[in-house]
């Protein structure tokens, strides 16, 4: 059978793959274009299998709100350019559509699907890395943030008052994440071993310190405690200097803003996304 323009230009409108495959495809396929199609799914999958094994430090953050629901979504693509392609672009927005359409919770066949079919078009390996739902109760107050690359991004919920100031703070505290990076949200959820860790650094650098050699036992002992304190500082959210106001903690700030809204507030969830770190 010949193999027309007009057949090819059909079959690359409904698969996205190269000119040059879908005449190909057609011409295996006999001009069976239902045919034709299953060849070049299998291709992709093929090909995509072959990727499975490359890195995916590309890629974007999807985040929206619908009614008390925030869905959050990330897709992991091997290089930038794919990740700034509209066609994929488009796959993350509708994988989030059917997050919050549906209350998907979790990376599922369905969503995973979703992002093959265009894998198997860009013969590029891909991954549904996040899937999350939250739900933002009516006392509180949630703030989203998306930085300009895409790959970094915050969600964070603040129980206690939907007030706008709330609402501001909770957007502030997004950015301070992108920011800081925090490893651990609070001092209660740093590991033992971590601390114990960073003891025994402290303190091996203290004790090749000739002048900390003629300190008595009980300073060398508060010198350490405050070197783990102002690490734990750094490293924890709450207790971080928060970045609109570094006179101030997170927590501190927090305080504040409850103050200025006569409300008892409490971070409910914190979320930082970060891809390819």
């Amino acid at each position: 059978m010949a193999i027309t323009a007009a057949m090819v230009k059909e079959l690359f409108k409904a698969t996205g793959a190269g000119m040059l495959d879908c005449k190909k495809a057609l011409t295996d396929a006999n001009g069976d274009m239902a045919e034709a199609e299953k060849i070049l799914k299998e291709k992709g999958l093929a090909a995509v299998a072959k990727r499975s094994e490359r890195a995916t430090s590309e890629g974007r953050i999807y985040i929206k709100q619908a009614g008390n629901k925030i869905g959050i979504v990330a897709v992991t693509c091997e290089t930038d350019f794919v990740a700034k392609n509209a066609d994929f672009i488009a796959t993350g927005e509708k994988v989030l559509d059917e997050v919050l359409a549906k209350g998907y919770t979790e990376a599922n066949d369905e969503l995973k699907n979703m992002v093959l079919d265009f894998a198997t078009r860009t013969r590029e390996n891909m991954s549904l890395s996040t899937v999350k739902l939250i739900e933002v109760p009516a006392d509180a107050s949630a703030g989203m943030y998306i930085h300009t690359d895409y790959k970094q991004a915050a969600v964070v919920v603040i129980k206690g008052s939907a007030d706008d100031k709330v609402k501001e703070f909770a957007r502030d505290c997004c950015m301070h994440l992108v920011a800081e990076t925090p490893a651990y949200n609070t001092r209660a959820e740093v590991p033992a071993a971590y601390i114990d860790e960073q003891k025994n650094i402290f303190k091996s650098q203290m004790d090749q310190d000739e002048k900390m050699a003629s300190k008595p036992e009980n300073v060398k002992e508060g010198i350490l405690q405050g070197k783990i304190n102002k690490h734990l500082s750094e490293i924890c959210f709450e207790d971080q200097m928060f970045v609109k106001d570094d006179k101030k903690t997170v927590k501190a700030k927090l305080e504040e803003v409850a103050k200025s809204v006569n409300a008892t507030l409490s971070f409910a969830d914190i979320n930082l996304l970060l891809l390819g770190k």
